[in-house]
């Protein structure tokens, strides 16, 4: 095909307006100006494209050139991902300040895979086999805890009829294979793949598998399965940041993609300093070597910001392709909403509730619908998952707001952080009387076959004696405590030890941050143990303030701090429990 070349007519921030460009095609990649600037078309009107520059636009003037490259933004998928930190359109920001420093150069070109480096390739397959569509052909031990598979490329099927064991860059093929009509397919480490395309699968899955992180509010109160989804929205200060922290490190997941989006500087300085100081807790690796960083702060240019949740997204489903399971930490949702808010102003669109373009939601639900369990490609049947959580940052903490309303329509968890317990300096400071999560029923089977009880019923005793705290409080601030009967009083003492023990969890302690599963269920049964003996022991006619003032309660406190290999310490504790209330 021709190449496509229009002249500016209009500049207005990142928005580039070309005529002379009919045969231009929407989300085609062009260069903009005679510095060659990367941006996207978004528009199309007659011979006009309207186009999203993803760098700063600068000395751009009317009458230069604007040059299609007639595909789509793709990334590049292969070794080399894990560990690299790129930005919102993937080029790899150490490879940029090595090259030209600290601030990315206009127009700078740098590949964002290593195409230099040699990869040891080991082949899985052997010459002779039938090879299908994700059929894994060989292995690359990318890092210490990854080993990337090399997939059959998408649309080919056939003989293979040669493949290579030994070291490559990513540029030579390591395979060859012939397709029903004979023709040949050369195969190398690495491919391109259109971001704002979701990645194909043979069959989507139930998601009834937990996902789990360690964190006792939510694993237990609040879980995610593996493959979903859920929200974290909340003010300034209640702890996003924390929270997605402790689950990067803490999540049951093989690969983690985390997403800067539009964050302050210093927030991303942060996670790029620390991200490679944090240790793996199952290998005592650097987390790093199992994570890749999309990092797209606030100064960057506004459009790149609006193209990093798919560049993060597909990245996550390469892996997921694999057979791993991936977890998205998109922070935060609300800067990327601004961003197309931005932009859809340039082009003088309608604009929707406080003037977020009308196709908020509909992009919202699309980025989300992303994430799911799967069976992948191949003849192997394997298995892979893609949960995304997305902070959501509202102005002034309104939940009201359009970004978390359309986010609170297709995500199935709601971790509701409340700026009132961050000030009391519970953490993490999310709200039990205004989160939920839909994935209760699902992992109803998976719960009772791990515990070997009805574990949500002990779940929702513990919510119902919180829920009868929220309403005490009430009386208790018109009239005092001292007016409850003693059997309410005795329950606020149980409502706090869970609220205590149970759902304050330190992120910076040794052994609090983390809490298996099988310590969460010890600790709950535990506390409602407890709480189920005094308040027999009350009706058998023990006094109040012995009940309440019970020696037992700070050892109940103590418990979470039981390390994991102790955990029959707890089981002690509650036989404890049940033979002194027992004589009250």
């Amino acid at each position: 095909m021709n190449e496509i070349v229009g002249k500016i007519v209009r500049v207005s921030g990142p928005l580039v307006v070309a005529k002379g460009m009919q045969r231009a095609k929407m989300y085609d990649v062009v260069k903009v100006g005679d510095l060659g600037l990367i941006g996207e078309i978004i528009e199309l009107r007659g011979d006009e494209a309207s186009i999203q520059v993803y760098e700063d636009t600068a000395g751009i003037g009317p009458g230069e050139k604007v040059v299609s490259t007639n595909e789509p933004l793709t990334v590049d998928l292969g070794p080399g991902l894990v560990e690299s930190i790129f930005d919102g359109i993937q080029r790899p920001l150490d490879t940029i300040a090595e090259k030209v420093g600290d601030l990315i150069t206009r127009g700078i070109e740098v590949p964002s895979l290593d195409r230099t480096r040699k990869w040891d390739f080991e082949a899985r397959m052997k010459k002779g086999d039938t090879v299908s569509e994700g059929d894994i052909l060989g292995v690359v031990r990318e890092t210490t805890l990854v080993e990337h598979r090399i997939m059959a490329p998408g649309g080919v099927e056939g003989e293979l009829v040669a493949i290579s064991t030994g070291s490559f860059t990513l540029e030579e093929p390591v395979a060859e294979i012939r397709d029903q009509n004979g023709k040949l397919h050369q195969v190398k480490m690495y491919h391109r793949w259109p971001v704002r395309k979701a990645r194909p699968y043979k069959k989507r899955m139930a998601p009834d598998k937990l996902l789990s992180t360690g964190q006792r509010v939510i694993d237990t109160f609040f879980p995610v399965s593996k493959g979903g989804t859920a929200s974290i929205p909340g003010p300034f200060g209640s702890g996003k940041t924390v929270v997605q922290h402790q689950l990067a490190k803490w999540a049951d997941a093989e690969i983690i993609v985390y997403i800067g989006c539009g964050e302050r500087g210093n927030e991303m300085t942060d996670v790029l300093l620390e991200f490679p100081e944090l240790k793996d807790p199952k290998s005592g690796e650097p987390l790093m070597r199992r994570t890749v960083l999309v990092a797209n702060t606030s100064n960057m240019p506004v459009a790149a910001r609006e193209a990093s949740i798919y560049t993060g997204i597909t990245i996550a489903e390469y892996f997921r392709d694999m057979g791993y399971n991936v977890a998205v930490m998109a922070d935060s949702t609300s800067r990327w909403a601004e961003a197309l808010r931005e932009i859809s102003g340039r082009l003088e669109e309608m604009p929707g509730e406080e003037g977020y373009p009308a196709y908020l939601a509909t992009r919202v639900a699309e980025f989300y619908e992303r994430a799911g369990r799967v069976v992948c490609l191949g003849t192997d049947g394997r298995e892979g998952t893609v949960t995304i959580i997305g902070a959501v940052s509202p102005p002034g903490g309104d939940l009201s707001d359009p970004v978390v309303q359309a986010t609170l329509k297709v995500t199935k968890v709601y971790w509701g952080l409340d700026s009132k317990l961050a000030y009391r300096r519970h953490f993490p400071a999310i709200n039990w009387l205004i989160s939920y999560s839909l994935y209760l029923e699902s992992l109803r089977e998976y719960f009772n076959e791990v515990t070997g009880m009805d574990w949500l019923s002990m779940r929702d005793t513990a919510m119902q004696i919180l829920e009868k705290e929220a309403e005490l409080e009430e009386i208790v601030r018109l009239v005092g405590k001292d007016t409850l009967s003693p059997h309410d009083q005795l329950l606020l003492e149980s409502a706090k030890s869970i609220r205590e023990d149970f759902l304050h969890q330190i992120a910076f302690d040794e052994i609090d941050t983390y809490s298996s599963f099988e310590k969460q269920q010890k600790l709950l049964v535990l506390i409602l143990k407890a709480h189920e003996e005094f308040m027999n022991a009350l009706k058998r006619g023990a006094e109040l303030s012995q009940l309440i003032e019970h020696p037992l309660r700070e050892k109940i406190a103590r418990a979470k701090y039981t390390l994991e290999q102790n955990l029959q310490d707890i089981d002690a504790l509650l036989n404890k429990v049940k033979e002194e209330v027992g004589k009250l």
